[in-house]
């Protein structure tokens, strides 16, 4: 399995987990729960979601840049 495949299933379990954690936080919100830390919870799987999804973004242009070169 190559790299562009384990991060493309990376990025579809960490938008599975972003999306539990804000559904959690619309439920906490909902019952008026005072817990900082379920409102931070989404922040965890954000941050590596963000790095995945730009570079499977950029990964079109970068190998029609590496095509042209060759």
């Amino acid at each position: 399995m190559s790299s562009n495949m384990w991060i493309r299933q990376i990025h579809r379990w960490l938008s599975i987990a972003f999306t539990l954690a804000v559904i959690a936080n619309i439920v906490a919100l909902t019952m008026q729960i005072q817990a900082a830390w379920i409102g931070l919870m989404a922040f965890v799987p954000l941050l590596p979601l963000l790095a995945t999804g730009l570079y499977l973004f950029a990964l079109p242009y970068l190998s029609r840049r590496s095509e042209a070169r060759s």
